[in-house]
């Protein structure tokens, strides 16, 4: 896809962040999930047990996680999983992930979540 197709779709580049720009932004990350996070559980809420039911949920929470992973994706942060994203500081990534309140993860490119390390 070309340069500009991206930015046509509404999804920014991937881009490098500095700590004080990734928890500026993080504010708004955090609203965004959470508003996808409550909309998932009121329907898991409201469905019932059935085959078709489970059907149902699994089209509609898939709508709003993808629709939630575009939002999130257009600031240029990478979503890696679900309510997980990182923030690429050209050396690794803050990475953050529902319900923390504060970004205070790193990790190197190599290790990915699992070798996470306390930043604070």
């Amino acid at each position: 896809m070309k340069r500009g197709a991206l930015a046509d779709r509404g999804v920014a580049e991937k881009r490098t962040f500095s700590y004080d720009e990734a928890v500026a932004l993080l504010p708004e990350v955090r609203e965004i999930t959470e508003k996808a996070y409550r909309q998932v559980e009121e329907l898991r809420a409201a469905v019932g047990d059935g085959p078709r039911d489970a059907e149902r949920f699994e089209l509609e929470a898939t709508a709003i996680v993808n629709d939630w992973a575009t939002r999130v994706r257009f600031f240029g942060i990478e979503v890696k999983g679900i309510w997980l994203v990182d923030f690429d500081n050209g050396s690794g990534y803050y990475c953050w992930r529902w319900p923390e309140t504060a970004l205070l993860f790193f990790h190197t490119y190599e290790d990915g979540i699992a070798g996470r390390m306390r930043i604070q």
